[in-house]
């Protein structure tokens, strides 16, 4: 007696390895699934890693909700008070954001100048609603008047070290310098005011906050010097709020609530909008990237109906004598049902071990590739992170190996009926 069904058995004993061209095929075939299996699975968990990683640094970085004026905003005590009652609300904090030129003379006597964009800050409140203040990778987190924090990006590519001197060039200055030359025109004595364009900065560290765009291009002030920097007097240019639920639907929510008690005067953004451009994207390229690689299975169920067909070609004498035996066409299409279906089990199962095992050594095989080729595969100016995020959904991995079991199974189902309803005299007469 056979612990199995017959069918189930004869088809286990045809796929044993033989050296024949079969087998060969059926390796094949094995490979083909193995190979789309396992490419789906890491660029599905690849983008998934990118999105959530994404969204988790904008939230942990950048404010779930910003306030802002179309001109600075004076009262903004008033409506720091108002924003912080709302229970929905974590914290909140004054910004000004300002471009300015910086300029840097190296030991050498080389200078660079460059633009970058400040970020007046108060500490003591910035604290309170994002880890910028835990994000100083060298030096100290203290802005004392006169002082700066550099992401380490920028401080790499224009070699800035805690406690160089830098020049800042603000557009006030430039303001001033334009009044005096319309001024010396005017008065036509040629005589120019003495203004210093250039205020001497000191930095006192660099910081790291994930996301590259933020390192390469932003510096962090105190609140004082950047009004100072942007002419605003004792006005702020917007409120960073941050939520107890940054999730869309309460993000949505309470901008709805502090649009309503502020009034039309002024606008709420969101970090979901401020950021769409990217959110929409990776959401898109995901959803194409899954159709697409899915095509490679496809490919490899042709491959299992071809040799399959093959199979049937080979092993009609077998067939004729399993029919005169007494086998039905139930039980021969079950025999190559079986036949699709372990190659796919097979296939599948393999996929998802290959497919798993380079998800967990990604980062180590992508430094091995940089460092033999030469050059960034995964450059973080591009791709935001310095590392190959990843996270495996397993519903991504469920959806994943029915869909490929099903194709295996259904590209057995043309080879099956063609074998079932093979006639026993006639397969025996052409043997």
């Amino acid at each position: 007696m056979l612990p199995v069904p017959y069918e189930l058995a004869l088809a286990l004993r045809y796929l044993r390895p033989k050296r024949t061209f079969v087998s060969i095929i059926t390796l094949i075939c094995i490979a083909g699934v193995m190979l789309g299996v396992a490419v789906l699975v890491i660029v599905l968990s690849v983008m998934t890693g990118f999105d959530l990683q994404f969204r988790e640094r904008l939230i942990g970085t950048k404010a779930h909700l910003q306030i802002e004026q179309r001109h600075p905003m004076a009262d903004w005590r008033k409506v720091y008070q108002m924003v912080t009652r709302l229970p929905a609300v974590r914290g909140a904090a004054p910004y000004i954001n300002t471009q300015v030129l910086l300029k840097t003379q190296l030991p050498g006597g080389e200078t660079h100048t460059f633009g970058a964009l400040v970020r007046g800050i108060q500490p003591d409140l910035e604290s309170r609603i994002n880890r910028v203040t835990n994000a100083v990778i060298e030096g100290e987190f203290r802005l004392t008047p006169r002082s700066l924090l550099v992401g380490y990006v920028l401080a790499d590519n224009y070699h800035l070290r805690p406690g160089d001197r830098i020049s800042v060039y603000s557009p006030r200055a430039f303001e001033r310098l334009e009044a005096s030359l319309d001024r010396t025109r005017k008065s036509g004595n040629g005589e120019l005011d003495e203004l210093p364009l250039a205020e001497d900065y000191k930095i006192r560290g660099l910081f790291d906050l994930g996301l590259n765009d933020l390192n390469v291009g932003v510096v962090l002030t105190s609140l004082e010097d950047a009004q100072d920097l942007a002419g605003y007097g004792d006005a702020i240019q917007g409120l960073s709020v941050m939520l107890t639920d940054a999730s869309p639907e309460n993000t949505a929510l309470t901008q709805k609530e502090i649009q309503r008690q502020l009034g039309t005067n002024y606008g709420v953004g969101t970090w979901m909008s401020d950021n769409r451009d990217y959110l929409d994207a990776l959401g898109t390229e995901r959803s194409m990237m899954f159709y697409l690689l899915f095509f490679i299975v496809i490919v490899a169920a042709f491959g299992i109906m071809s040799a399959l067909i093959t199979f049937v070609v080979q092993k009609t004498r077998e067939i004729g004598m399993l029919k005169a035996l007494g086998a039905g066409p139930f039980s021969i299409a079950t025999l190559f049902l079986g036949q699709s279906l372990v190659v796919g089990v097979l296939g599948v199962a393999s996929g998802l071990v290959v497919g798993l095992t380079a998800l967990h050594f990604r980062n180590e095989f992508l430094r091995f590739m940089n460092e033999r080729l030469g050059f960034n595969l995964f450059p973080p100016s591009v791709y935001l992170f310095r590392e190959l995020p990843s996270k495996t959904v397993s519903s991504d991995v469920l959806i994943i190996c029915s869909f490929s079991l099903l194709f295996c199974l259904l590209a057995g189902v043309l080879p099956a009926v063609r074998a079932a309803w093979l006639q026993p005299v006639k397969a025996l007469r052409n043997e």
